[in-house]
């Protein structure tokens, strides 16, 4: 993990990202719009039920994306879905840090699905 990734306040990718899966409010369907700040040549515009481009979409608001940004745009169930192809896109500090904050490895789904269901303990 990097240094910035641990220290409050820096823009590293612990900062950025919601604190959990459920804070990702993304759309599950249609055509979502960017703000030019985040829009590369050609993805202005997003159809979230294309997986390809969905695919690439969330790679990049992980990768440079901001806190509301990424809360905004990715659904919480597509990223698990699409997950296994997504962390291979991103570099793997940010890829290990999306798995602890958003329980996508092997280990962390176990301990998300008790959080969305209300059993799990621990900060929220």
């Amino acid at each position: 993990m990097a240094i910035a990734d641990k220290l409050p306040g820096r823009l590293g990718a612990a900062a950025r990202l919601p604190r959990r899966i459920n804070d990702l409010h993304g759309p599950s369907r249609g055509v979502i719009k960017l703000p030019k700040n985040l829009s590369w040549p050609g993805m202005r515009e997003c159809d979230v039920s294309d997986d390809r481009r969905r695919r690439n979409l969330y790679g990049m608001l992980l990768a440079q994306g901001q806190h509301n940004d990424i809360a905004r745009f990715v659904n919480g169930g597509l990223l698990r879905q699409d997950w296994p192809l997504i962390k291979t896109t991103l570099d793997a500090s940010l890829a290990r840090s999306c798995e602890r904050r958003f329980g996508l490895g092997k280990r962390g789904a176990a301990a998300t699905e008790l959080q969305a269901s209300g059993t799990g303990s621990g900060p929220g």
